[in-house]
């Protein structure tokens, strides 16, 4: 009965190991390199919207980055109003 239960122990305790990522940290590339690639920013646009479970969040959440900061620029442009104000 004690060799079961330390089996048993053993078992539990080898099924409790990390998991895998389906992708790593550094095989994500960064903002900065898919800002700069419009054309694998756009493939892989198309991919997380298909294929999220296997592209994984920190990808997808990335090329969502990346997208904002090519529509927006780097949000230093300062608000500038007319001269003279609209008359109604």
């Amino acid at each position: 009965m004690k060799q079961i239960a330390f089996f048993l122990l053993i078992m539990g305790l080898a099924a409790c190991g990390q998991s895998e990522t389906p992708t790593s940290q550094q095989d994500v590339p960064t903002v900065e390199e898919l800002a700069a690639n419009p054309e694998r920013l756009k493939e892989l646009r198309q991919q997380c919207k298909t294929d999220r479970p296997n592209m994984g969040d920190v990808l997808c959440n990335r090329v969502a980055e990346a997208t904002n900061r090519r529509f927006f620029g780097d949000g230093k442009v300062p608000y500038t109003p007319q001269e003279t104000s609209p008359k109604f």
